[in-house]
């Protein structure tokens, strides 16, 4: 090789270094899949790094895109480090060459900026399309929750994971007899229950490279607990990034998470999920008493006159022959704190609160089963008296509403037709349709109220109907627990005791999940019977 042939050679060496990097960039991009700017990536790094001491003189690119299409970022390398370090630089496809005095590196600039209008135009596109794909209710995730899998049939589509559902439900089912979550991951990791993380590599045949510990943690049983997805939901774009630019992802408020219902088969019914969400709103923190035992009344019962929760006690005595002994009670929190100036004792035993509570469930669990559609109608009209008088017509009338629009509508296209016609003068359509369109706009304007009436009546008798097949369950009850407290009593009143003709006398109100206190609906009732 002579001496004319040298430049040549050293250029195409440069150019097989460059090549052989840009070849690793691409396939680290690939095996990793880096969602960053292009000068992020390890390749791109390195390929720096190497011509900063000189590894590297040349640095050959397609085009200007497959460097960078932060315009930022790209004129920092080309107007400063390259220059400063003697790096040259190339784009095929630009013309561009920064060691020719042509080498067109002025129009960089202005190529590269289009360049990223055309990233910023297609992050835009690809969120739109992914964001309508949500809002059809179609499953964009990476990675099912635990208990689904995807549809063969379609990627989009969740289908249940039959190995895995068992587990889902079992949690649900600890959860919704009070237990904690804590106390959950503790039970899975005891029975031996693999968990999310270990099931993954289990299924790929891997072992997992980071030797994380993966068992179950309170983080993971409060994620599965808190998730729609078990019971038909699909919500999604709870997380974001901050642009295309900055791909650190962001919690979004709830208001902008897009939630769509019954997307697909729910693996826990609707009624546990209405336990464990009353769970997780009143079993934060169940204190223990002295001996360790706790109350399944515990955070439930509330004085009737202040409203502060009772606070539960326990006596201990010892029996005749030796045999240790207990009473619980709950006493008025208020009264506990501050004496008599705050309120009264309000004490009951809570064995006779037990035998109170089961009498109130058993009651109203043969109302629910004899005669459910006077309760039902009774239950109703008992939660909406101030829109009573109109309940019960209220859909007509919204029927009627609509109908009116509609008839005034083509009342309006009629006569407009007629105008053009010649039929009608000028002067009669003008008057008809002022009055038409005020009447229209007045229909209209009472339209959005009609349609919450009627809206708020059918959730009314959604509730009322949920509660009626729960409580139906129960006319043969003998004994009480958390979980049935859980899905059925949202809260217990307790009333100061009395004596009447020498016997004492203590008033409870339950309050029941969906429907609250329901014994004014059965009074009616009560006096019939």
């Amino acid at each position: 090789m002579n001496a004319a042939h040298a430049p040549i050679f050293d250029f195409l060496v440069h150019i097989m270094l460059v090549r052989r990097s840009k070849t690793l960039i691409f396939l680290y991009f690939q095996k990793l899949r880096y969602l960053t700017s292009a000068f992020d990536r390890p390749g791109v790094q390195r390929l720096i790094e190497d011509a900063k001491v000189g590894k590297i003189n040349v640095v050959l690119v397609k085009d200007l895109s497959r460097f960078g299409r932060s315009y930022v970022e790209f004129g920092w390398y080309t107007d400063y480090l390259f220059p400063s370090i003697g790096c040259r630089f190339i784009a095929l496809n630009n013309g561009v060459d920064s060691a020719k005095p042509d080498g067109n590196t002025d129009s960089m600039c202005f190529i590269n900026l289009f360049n990223e209008f055309y990233s910023r135009d297609t992050s835009k596109k690809v969120r739109s399309v992914k964001k309508a794909c949500a809002e059809s209710g179609k499953f964009m995730g990476t990675y099912p929750a635990f208990g689904y899998m995807r549809d063969p049939a379609d990627k989009h589509h969740l289908v249940i994971d039959e190995e895995t559902a068992p587990i889902v439900r079992h949690i649900f089912s600890m959860r919704a007899s009070g237990m904690g979550f804590h106390a959950i991951a503790s039970a899975l990791n005891q029975e031996g229950v693999v968990s999310p993380g270990v099931l993954y590599y289990q299924r790929k045949g891997q072992n997992d490279s980071r030797r994380v510990n993966h068992k179950w943690a309170d983080q993971t049983v409060k994620s599965i607990l808190r998730n729609e997805v078990y019971i038909g939901n699909m919500v999604q774009g709870q997380h974001g990034t901050v642009s295309y630019k900055v791909r650190k992802l962001v919690s979004k408020p709830e208001e902008e998470w897009i939630r769509v219902e019954g997307t697909h088969e729910a693996i826990i019914s609707r009624e546990i999920w209405d336990t464990v969400i009353s769970v997780d709103q009143k079993k934060v923190r169940k204190p223990s008493t002295a001996d360790g035992v706790k109350s399944i009344f515990t955070g439930l019962v509330y004085c009737a006159d202040c409203g502060f929760k009772m606070r539960n006690q326990v006596e201990r005595f010892t029996y005749q022959d030796g045999r240790p002994g207990r009473y619980s009670s709950f006493l008025c929190g208020n009264y506990a704190r501050s004496g008599k100036s705050a309120c009264s004792t309000h004490t009951i035993y809570e064995n006779v609160l037990t035998r109170l509570v089961l009498e109130d469930i058993r009651e109203k669990a043969r109302y629910a089963v004899h005669d459910q559609e006077h309760l039902l109608e009774q239950i109703i009209r008992m939660k909406d008296k101030e829109q009573h008088s109109r309940a019960a017509s209220c859909e007509q009338e919204l029927k009627v509403v609509s109908s009116r629009i509609h008839e005034l509508e083509k009342l309006m296209r009629n006569l407009y037709e007629d105008k053009c016609r010649g039929v009608v003068p000028q002067t009669v359509f003008q008057t008809l349709m002022k009055t038409y369109e005020a009447e229209r706009a007045q229909k209209a304007a009472v339209l959005p109220e009609l349609e919450q009436k009627a809206k708020a009546q059918q959730e009314n008798r959604n509730a009322v109907d949920r509660w009626l097949e729960i409580i139906r369950r129960y006319t043969e009850i003998t004994e009480l627990d958390e979980t049935i407290l859980f899905e059925l009593v949202d809260r217990i009143e307790v009333g100061e005791a009395r004596r009447e003709n020498g016997v004492r006398i203590c008033d409870i109100r339950v309050f029941y999940r969906y429907v609250g206190n329901v014994d004014d609906a059965l009074n009616p009732k009560r006096e019939a019977v």
